[in-house]
């Protein structure tokens, strides 16, 4: 079977809920695809979020920045997974965050009110999507702990722990940036593996 731009979306709502292929192929429609260059800039501050990410390919990341320009990554969506500045795009009103895909790649995208229709009428993806909604809540929870309670090798180690591809393949300032420790720690920390 050829892959298409919704294969992996296909892939996840077969493995996470009980679809026939026309099930499948009437939630897909709902989705568009779009190639995205490095360093794209997919949300700015204060724009209300329009849409829901999920990622086929490349590294978006959900980040803010501070008074003084300072960037604080919030989130990376990897392949697979679903992701958007959630205040913004639940509450239609504008964001503090930014949305940038780190890598080129290519996403789906869906719109506030066809995401809402998905879960107004298809069958099983309101239970889907909160069980997705959990995972990610404690994933910021158990990050945010970290921050607080880690000091930057135990963070280091814990992301070494979780997810070793990211530190593979992202910038040293992303995932600095993502730890919360500046580029010169990150380095010392690689450096003493």
């Amino acid at each position: 079977m050829p892959s298409t731009p919704y294969h992996q979306l296909k892939q996840y709502i077969n493995n996470n809920m009980q679809v026939d292929e026309q099930q499948a192929e009437a939630f897909c429609k709902k989705f568009r695809h779009k190639t995205v260059k490095r360093n794209e800039v997919l949300l700015r501050v204060d724009e209300v979020c329009p849409y829901i990410y999920f990622v086929n390919s490349g590294c978006l990341r959900v980040y803010m920045l501070d008074v003084n320009g300072k960037e604080s990554t919030r989130f990376l969506i990897t392949e697979g997974r679903f992701g958007t500045a959630f205040p913004s795009f639940n509450l239609q009103e504008p964001s503090l965050a930014a949305i940038q895909s780190i890598e080129a790649g290519e996403i789906l995208y869906i719109s506030h009110h066809d995401f809402n229709d998905l879960l107004a009428n298809f069958p099983g993806w309101e239970h889907t999507y909160r069980i997705g909604l959990e995972k990610d809540y404690i994933a910021s929870i158990k990050r945010i702990e970290s921050l607080i309670t880690m000091d930057a090798r135990q963070r280091y180690q814990l992301l070494m722990q979780t997810s070793p591809a990211l530190i593979q393949r992202l910038p040293s300032k992303i995932i600095a940036d993502y730890l919360g420790i500046s580029q010169e720690t990150l380095s010392r920390l690689k450096s003493k593996k």
